[in-house]
């Protein structure tokens, strides 16, 4: 049986501290300090996060700051996405890992089983499939969840559970966002169209794309509720034996760093 920590961060954290936590511990998981990991977090207050290679011009700075919602650069790839009632898993492995061989596509197929054996646990009956054709000027929307991706967790024909990922110095890191409840089309609101028409149009579009796990179970389910049933999926999918953890000293000291100087640094959030 493989051992896996499991970190439960239920002390929910702002934008630039849960970003600097998953690449700490990428860091010392890549290095050999720490065994592969696999932590659940939430975000305290809302926050807009933005992909890596995303430009600015997509975000409306006012529209954030009069709903107090935060902004924050994602180290891995993709459009934005708004982060609050939801559970988000991020799973930090050595590229040598069992999961981590092959691609980044063959990598994402391997790490959806555990994700939709945790659906299942909660009564769901949800698919992963691979994405063969990306429709045309699909990448030119600035929402994360109303854009296709390789391996996406659905419900319904519905995107269920995002997920983007980052390989770097001997690491993988790759982390995903489960809505639990709530309105997915509220990002539209911290976002820049050419219209109030325009808007409208895509919070519909995003509406029929996506859903949250309340919508899909039919009943709101609690953030614990749904991070014992991703600890159960991969327990399931993959033989594991989840040891849990917490951040180590070097690691709590790196995120720290990384907090202030990369992720709640202005130049970093505004680099596009």
């Amino acid at each position: 049986m493989r051992q896996m920590r499991a970190l439960r961060d239920c002390d929910f954290r702002d934008g630039a501290s849960n970003m600097a936590v998953d690449c700490a511990i990428l860091e010392a998981v890549a290095a050999g300090d720490q065994p592969p990991t696999l932590r659940l977090y939430g975000w305290a207050p809302f926050c807009l996060s933005l992909g890596y290679g995303q430009r600015m011009r997509d975000v409306d700075l006012d529209a954030l700051a009069a709903r107090g919602w935060q902004l924050v650069r994602r180290p891995t790839g993709g459009k934005a996405i708004l982060h609050g009632d939801e559970l988000t898993y991020s799973l930090c492995l050595p590229l040598d890992h069992p999961l981590a061989g092959g691609d980044v596509v063959e990598s994402y197929r391997r790490i959806s089983a555990g994700l939709l054996r945790a659906l299942e646990c909660l009564g769901l009956c949800v698919q992963a499939h691979p994405q063969s054709e990306r429709p045309r000027h699909a990448n030119l929307g600035p929402v994360c969840f109303e854009l296709p991706s390789h391996y996406e967790v659905s419900f319904g024909g519905r995107k269920l559970i995002g997920s983007a990922q980052l390989r770097r110095k001997g690491g993988l890191l790759q982390h995903g966002t489960l809505p639990l409840c709530g309105d997915v089309a509220r990002i539209c609101d911290a976002l820049r169209f050419d219209s109030d028409e325009t808007r409208a149009r895509q919070q519909v579009k995003v509406r029929d794309r996506a859903l949250t796990l309340a919508q899909a179970a039919g009943e709101a389910l609690s953030w614990s509720a749904a991070a014992d049933a991703i600890e159960a999926g991969f327990v399931l999918a993959f033989n594991l034996e989840l040891i849990s953890g917490c951040l180590s000293t070097a690691e709590s000291q790196r995120a720290a760093a990384l907090a202030q100087n990369r992720f709640a640094n202005p130049d970093w959030t505004h680099k596009r």
